[in-house]
């Protein structure tokens, strides 16, 4: 009976496995996985026309139907999507016990989001009373765009300038919040008297405040005293200024960012320089050896030796120890036919888990070169069985045709 279960349970977990990976966006590895990634997109881009076409009266006239029942099965691919998230929590947090991973993505922000994006269209079904302030919580659907971020590289720039900038970001945030609550106290102190019927509370300055600082300036509320006019002018110079540093704080982020990102690409395409870091062990033969006996290639440099918290400059005497993080690099040659490197982590539902090398159907023109298992670069020989959590690294050749 222990035997069977064990069985059973390692069925389980391949499937859930299997579940995460397809419902994992960007994780195109199977034909179903990118089946799901293309379903996923469509249903959303579908769900949000139809909330934005029935708002047009000409639109709800002829093709109200059409657009509820289109609202209604993305809606329903929304529940499914988020039940099978439910399901596979635990593949999302795997260090975690399976009650806690299920609540920590129930509580994360994508969780909500994706509660969020169903719920509320179920919800009136239940409490008919609720149903204009559940539509407005159906507005969040619309959050689900941010899991195309993992599509388009690029898109991740806004996530990344956001959190590098985000001390700058909250210490803008908590003066303009202070400048704020000045203002409206002083704005209260000299117009409460004048109109009170206007200025009736700190709320209605914080009100008067926030308009003028954010140059929204509705025009409801406004000092009629000299004093109040000239404490408003002063305010609206001061918020111009102050408004201004978050936005210049993304923008140079923006900058930072993309330059960053052009150097590193221009640097690449001109050097044409390709860096590879080396932990030694214990085991390694280039322990206890000086650098200039490793033997190397002549195209083959090493740069820097990392020995702890110290950076080593590398010299033909230097001796390299157990722990060094060696950084080399060589020049990439243009002569070779061009190789594809590809790096694949294998889960309990990839279909090469539990199989030996030898077993693997691949290309002909694609090579296993190495297999990383805990951290340990591995031989791949032909025995050597595939397990989860392995990292596969393979090359395949591009053949030039040479008929042509």
């Amino acid at each position: 009976m222990a035997a069977d279960r064990t069985v059973l349970n390692a069925k389980i977990n391949r499937f859930r496995a299997k579940v995460f990976n397809m419902v994992s966006t960007g994780v195109i590895d199977e034909p179903i996985n990118r089946f799901y990634d293309v379903l996923s997109i469509v249903a959303l881009c579908l769900n949000l026309f139809a909330a934005f076409a029935i708002t047009f009266d000409y639109m709800e006239e002829h093709y109200k139907g059409l657009l509820l029942a289109i609202e209604g099965v993305t809606t329903f691919f929304f529940a499914i999507d988020y039940v099978l998230r439910l399901l596979t929590a635990n593949e999302l947090y795997p260090k975690l016990p399976e009650g806690k991973s299920l609540c920590k993505y129930i509580f994360s922000f994508s969780g909500l989001i994706d509660l969020l994006s169903f719920l509320p269209y179920y919800l009136p079904v239940f409490f008919p009373a609720g149903t204009s302030v559940f539509k407005l919580f159906r507005v969040a659907r619309i959050l689900r765009l941010f899991r195309i971020n993992s599509y388009y590289d690029q898109l991740n720039v806004i996530t990344e300038v956001i959190m590098s900038k985000k001390q700058q970001l909250l210490a803008s945030g908590f003066i303009i919040l202070i400048l704020m609550m000045a203002a409206s106290l002083c704005m209260y102190s000299v117009e409460h008297e004048a109109q009170p019927d206007v200025f009736q509370n700190a709320f209605s300055g914080i009100w008067w405040a926030t308009s003028t600082l954010l140059t929204v300036g509705y025009g409801d509320i406004y000092p009629v005293t000299l004093t109040g006019k000239i404490l408003g002018i002063i305010i609206s110079f001061l918020g111009v200024g102050m408004v201004a540093i978050p936005t210049g704080i993304i923008s140079a982020g923006f900058v930072e960012q993309y330059q960053k990102l052009k150097t590193v690409g221009d640097y690449a395409e001109e050097e044409n320089i390709h860096f590879i870091r080396v932990i030694l062990s214990t085991n390694d033969k280039w322990v206890g050896k000086k650098i200039i006996e490793l033997g190397l290639p002549k195209d083959v440099m090493i740069v820097a030796v990392q020995r702890k918290k110290d950076t080593i400059i590398p010299r033909g005497q230097t001796v390299l120890e157990v722990g060094d993080l060696v950084v080399m690099c060589a020049e990439k040659t243009k002569e070779i036919q061009p190789i594809d490197l590809k790096e694949i982590t294998i889960n309990e539902g990839h279909s090469w888990n539990g199989v030996a090398i030898k077993d693997i159907d691949i290309s002909r023109q694609s090579y296993i070169f190495m297999v990383r298992r805990k951290g340990k670069a591995m031989v791949p020989k032909g025995n050597l069985v595939i397990k989860a959590g392995d990292i596969v690294l393979l090359y395949e050749k591009h053949l030039k045709n040479e008929f042509v």
